[in-house]
């Protein structure tokens, strides 16, 4: 019964291994799902749609061919519309019936003033989320969710690749595999050692099996046997060995050793069973986790939920995180070729403002001057704060917070960049170097972005529109400033530092006696840019804006003369050693505040500040 057993054990577990074999071979499907999309006309530019994309659930796999470069972008659908406005391109829909369709869309305006249309090449766009590029062919992992589109293109001048094809992963998971092999293992060896307790109970019952004891016949001697053992005494063998050598009377020869041959086909047959049982226990612990039950995989994980919740009509920010990241960092390295090379034509790629206005004198100085040295303010390596404006319009602002990933003694920079229409690159506006004591106010996280808070905005304990003013008038007038309550302490020194300067300048004159021939005269204004306001979460607002420090000195009569003396910046910047009438230095301060709302108790705080020399000129 035990063979029985045991032959059954061996037929399952053949069956069980065969079909958990089978689920990764035979049996098992596709591993993803493709569609072709069909090009009926080329044109520069691709646009797949978001619908596309999203035909199948999973991960989505990019696949374009074609001979040459090849350049693929994602973002959002509609910056990518905005940016092909005025070009023709390619747009691949879906249709009801799940299938793509190409449609040839033409310019639907003109290009912006100064814009290029024909060869506008896409690659380093600020507007896309990310890009990709490769020779010939390019293969993209994506993961786009509604919204998100692909841009497909060379350099804006060759028709686009033609060759596309999108893939989705299909689900070849075959949790039974895994189980069925070690079941059929398992059986296996139920079978063998079933075949080997077999053998072992066949063995013992293969032994003489003797009646009772009867009557014994007489017995004589015969003769030939006493000869026979008198022979082997003689020869020295023993007389045990003599009779085993007997005839078929008394046996074989080899019946001496009947149990060596069954022991020989048992160990045989356990040779055969041990590889098959190796193998399938190979075979089991070698699946992956696809061929196992993975339990309580399909239960999300519990996630924070988030403590600001946009809006219904919430807008979604001009840039992402990764985005703002990529973007600050070009900025931070064209900016430093820039300072390095004094270049005031790549700095303008990147900066615009006060920003610029202040390179452009520092190069002219720099260029001329030897000892004149230092680094300059620039954005720091890593965005620690990412403040986007929630906005699908245009010019839209991003205010970053950037940090030194590798320094803490370097004070970090606080700047905002803008971007004027969907062809243009972000440029830095207003740009400052924030003290360690400067708390930056909680704001909302950048998935969701800021609103623009409006010039005039009267939710504010002071409009943005005349927040420069007021600071102006209270460097001016000091505590006679209807504002002098309103500032804060860190606000309150930088007001001091600039009339100690101011101070210096007037008792310089009365060292060298001039002060009876000639006076000095300070203003401080408002300059001509918009401020930029960012809504915070306390329902404040952080606001960039900019001042103009002017600084006169003019002669008190006819006969007197202002000279330079040995002020080399006035000697670059005016190319004059004296001037009859004066001479007039302006230096722009850029400054970050954070303005409380309306009805708060709290100060006005200065977050950032950054001083440059603007101009020196001769009074004519």
């Amino acid at each position: 019964m035990r063979f029985v057993w045991a032959v059954v054990a061996f037929v399952l577990a053949t069956v069980l291994i065969g079909a958990g074999i089978a689920q990764r071979t035979i049996f098992m499907g596709p591993s993803e799902q493709r569609m072709e999309l069909s090009i009926d006309e080329s044109a520069p530019f691709v646009l797949v749609d978001a619908d596309v994309l999203a035909a199948h659930d999973g991960l989505q796999t990019l696949l374009v061919r074609g001979d040459g470069d090849i350049f693929v972008a994602y973002g959002r659908t509609a910056d990518m519309e905005a940016w092909l406005a005025d070009a023709e391109y390619t747009h691949v829909t879906l249709t009801d019936e799940a299938e793509p369709k190409s449609t040839a869309v033409d310019a639907q305006q003109a290009p912006a003033e100064g814009g290029e249309t024909a060869g506008r090449n896409p690659a380093g766009s600020d507007l896309w989320l990310d890009s990709f590029s490769e020779t010939d062919s390019l293969v993209a992992g994506l993961e786009l969710t509604e919204g998100l589109s692909v841009l497909i293109a060379r350099d804006g001048v060759q028709p686009a690749p033609t060759d596309i094809l999108i893939s989705w992963p299909l689900d070849t998971r075959t949790p039974f595999a895994g189980p069925l092999m070690a079941a059929g293992g398992l059986l296996l060896l139920v079978g063998l050692v079933l075949y080997v307790l077999a053998i072992r109970h066949q063995r013992r019952g293969r032994g003489p099996r003797r009646k009772g004891t009867g009557p014994l016949p007489e017995t004589q001697p015969i003769g030939i046997d006493e000869v026979h053992a008198a022979e082997a005494i003689d020869g020295g063998m023993p007389a045990s060995d003599a009779q085993g050598r007997r005839g078929t009377d008394g046996g074989p020869e080899s019946g001496a050793e009947p149990g060596r041959a069954q022991r020989s086909t048992g160990a045989r047959r356990l040779a055969v069973g041990l590889p098959a049982l190796a193998l399938t226990a190979v075979l089991a612990t070698g699946c992956s986790a696809e061929s196992w039950p993975q339990f309580g995989g399909d239960t999300p994980s519990p996630t924070p939920t988030p403590t600001v919740v946009a809006p219904e009509d919430q807008k979604p920010p001009v840039v992402t995180q990764k985005q703002g990241q990529r973007i600050v960092s070009e900025i931070a390295e064209t900016v430093a070729q820039a300072d390095t090379d004094l270049d005031i034509d790549l700095a303008a790629t990147r900066l615009t403002g006060a920003a610029l206005e202040g390179r452009r004198t520092e190069y002219t100085l720099r260029s001329k001057i030897a000892e004149r040295e230092g680094a300059l303010t620039a954005p720091r390596d890593k965005v620690k704060v990412l403040l986007p404006e929630a906005t699908d319009s245009w010019p839209r602002t991003v205010m970053v917070l950037t940090v030194s990933e590798n320094d803490d003694t370097v004070p970090p920079v606080l700047l905002t960049m803008t971007q004027a229409d969907p062809w243009a690159d972000y440029k830095i506006a207003e740009m400052a170097d924030m003290p360690a004591s400067s708390e930056f106010p909680d704001v909302a996280p950048a998935w969701l972005g800021a609103t623009r808070v409006p010039t005039e905005s009267p939710f504010l304990s002071l409009p943005p529109a005349e927040l420069a003013a007021a600071f102006a008038d209270f460097v001016d007038a000091g505590d006679k400033s209807e504002y002098a309550g309103s500032f804060d302490e860190m606000a309150q020194q930088l007001a001091q530092t600039v009339r100690d300067s101011r101070a210096a300048v007037v008792q310089g004159l009365k060292d060298k006696n001039a002060d009876k021939t000639s006076k000095a005269a300070f203003d401080m204004t408002a300059a001509d840019a918009d401020p930029l306001a960012m809504a915070t979460l306390d329902s404040g607002a952080v606001v960039a804006v900019s001042v103009l420090d002017s600084e006169t000195i003019t002669p008190t009569s006819k006969d007197a003369v202002i000279r330079i003396g040995d002020n080399e910046e006035a000697k670059v910047l005016t190319g004059a050693k004296e001037s009859a009438k004066g001479f007039q230095t302006t230096y722009s301060i850029q400054l970050f505040f954070a303005v409380p709302a309306q009805g708060s108790n709290e100060q006005i705080r200065l977050l950032a500040y950054h001083q440059d020399l603007l101009s020196v000129k001769v009074i004519k």
